[in-house]
């Protein structure tokens, strides 16, 4: 075993460790291996809920797509720096409230109990489960390829040791493990791709002598159209690169339940601060590393593999390895996520919703380790045997499932009128209305890409919808009210109320004091 393998083993034998030391705290309840009791600071909320994001899309598919068309791919990156500021401010303090007024453990159980709906449940897990598991393969690709590249294995072997960590220590330690091997690996992620991307740069010339030399390979890489001008004129196209990472976020189920696993609704500011400063530092230099593969890596045969050829053509083996942990970084963060929020939703929501009713709670943490293992096994099986694109599966799942939930969670904590009715109608809508469209290659025919479309009908199936169905209870309507926090008289305002009650204040106090002066005489 060469050295730079052994940094990465011991690599991922620290991780494992770190994760199977909170097996101990999470056993006492379901609250805590599905939410971690609640309890997440700003900085390990914003950095789990960024890493989660980004997955290995972000090393693999994001690199892959600027190779292959320059300059247009960075509208995702545009999208992408926003994309936490917009999720936190939209939902954080709305959510993390509501969350806890319901009492809901998980993203689905919250939609259920807020539209009060049985149905919505059925639906929501139905969709979840699917484009989750879609989305987990995806990265579980990733990381096959990654290790292959990295220890010479073979896809399979290298597939199945790298996600067999994952899946050992998120059945052992749970959400506390998720979340705190995310923090550490986010911090690895911003630093590794950060190295890559300097040496990338300085080797090339800086952005100035980057652009020269795709200018001199084909203009048109230039061109926020894209290669040969390929979506030229589509702002469809355009406006929905954007706006997929930048509210798609707000629809994932494994990044918005960190909303419901913060500490209070003070933790929300700060992690604003530490995950928008992350961003920006962080989600341009993938895309610029795939602009730099195009000039030096013009025969590169697998384009998802720019920045591991890139870190070993920049860095000696054993530097390479330690950057390269920041690819499996990004991996093993999103992958532990989905499969914690997958076997949340089989265990809370199927499970003890449906089957058995009275599970003790030691059970339903049971059943919840024992769906993400079958998760893990089964995600492993399809990645070696259908291995998709990275970025085409990426995009697609996470597509879905953010047009089939945005509306329905901003509605909840924002519309005392959404009901359940409404939501059914947007899930449905906009899931359906991506699948076809990105089945169908409508794209090429309208112009509008389908996260777009799906948008746009899942806004309209709820505004439809919540004509036909009942509005919620008055209780829930309460809860609504209540989850939007305490309300704030202007400055201007209470300013105005003060000056305008100053005389009559001082009358009243005149008036007691005169009334207590006489009393005492008496």
């Amino acid at each position: 075993m060469n050295l730079d393998m052994i940094i990465f083993v011991i690599y991922m034998l620290g991780l494992l460790a770190l994760g199977i030391s909170f097996s101990r705290k999470v056993n006492k309840s379901v609250d805590d291996y599905i939410l971690g009791g609640r309890s997440l600071g700003p900085a390990v909320t914003a950095l789990t809920m960024q890493s989660t994001s980004m997955s290995g899309y972000m090393f693999m598919g994001g690199p892959a797509l600027a190779f292959q068309q320059g300059w247009y791919a960075i509208w995702y990156a545009i999208g992408d720096a926003g994309g936490s500021i917009i999720n936190l401010s939209v939902l954080g303090k709305r959510m993390r409230r509501m969350s806890e007024l319901l009492g809901a453990l998980s993203p689905i159980e919250y939609l259920e109990k807020r539209y009060e709906s049985v149905a919505v449940k059925v639906v929501a897990s139905l969709i979840s489960i699917v484009f989750l598991s879609a989305y987990v393969f995806a990265q579980f690709i990733a990381a096959g390829k990654a290790l292959e590249s990295l220890t010479g294995f073979n896809y399979e072997l290298a597939l199945i040791l790298g996600i067999g960590v994952i899946i050992a220590y998120t059945v052992t330690g749970g959400y506390l493990a998720v979340v705190w091997t995310d923090f550490v690996q986010g911090i690895i992620m911003v630093l590794g791709i950060t190295g890559i991307m300097v040496m990338g740069l300085i080797h090339i010339g800086g952005l100035s002598g980057l652009n020269e030399s795709l200018a001199a390979i084909d203009p048109t890489y230039l061109s926020i159209w894209g290669k040969d001008l390929a979506y030229y004129g589509q702002w469809g196209m355009v406006l929905g690169a954007i706006l997929i990472y930048a509210i798609t976020y707000m629809g994932l189920p494994h990044v918005v339940v960190r909303h419901m696993s913060m500490k209070s609704t003070k933790t929300v500011k700060g992690a604003v601060l530490v995950s928008s400063i992350w961003n920006q530092i962080f989600v341009f230099a993938p895309y610029v590393l795939g602009f730099v593969g195009i000039v030096m890596l013009p025969n590169l045969s697998d384009p998802e593999m720019v920045i591991p050829t890139l870190a070993y053509t920049f860095f000696p083996g054993v530097i390479a390895a330690i950057l390269l942990s920041a690819l499996m970084a990004a991996i093993m963060s999103t992958s532990d996520s989905i499969l914690m929020q997958t076997g949340t939703i089989l265990s809370r929501d199927i499970y003890q919703r449906f089957i058995n009713k009275e599970a003790s709670q030691a059970k339903v943490v049971l059943v919840s380790r024992l769906c993400v293992l079958a998760v893990g096994v089964v995600g492993v099986i399809v990645a070696i045997y259908q291995p998709p694109t990275i970025f085409a599966l990426v995009i697609f799942a996470s597509g879905v499932l953010g047009n089939s939930f945005i509306v329905p969670y901003i509605a909840s904590v924002y519309s005392t009128k959404a009901n359940k009715v409404g939501v059914l109608c947007s899930m449905i809508a906009g899931a359906g209305t991506n699948i076809i469209w990105t089945v169908g290659a409508l794209d090429t025919v309208t112009g509008i890409h389908p996260f777009l479309a799906g948008v746009i009908f899942s806004i309209a199936g709820m505004l439809v919808g919540n004509r036909f169905g009942n509005p919620p209870s008055d209780e829930m309507q309460a809860l609504v009210e209540k989850a939007k926090g305490p309300r704030q008289i202007p400055k201007n305002i209470n300013k105005s109320i003060s000056f305008d009650l100053s005389p009559e204040a001082k009358n009243i106090s005149t008036h007691l004091q005169s009334v207590r002066l006489n009393n005492v005489e008496n």
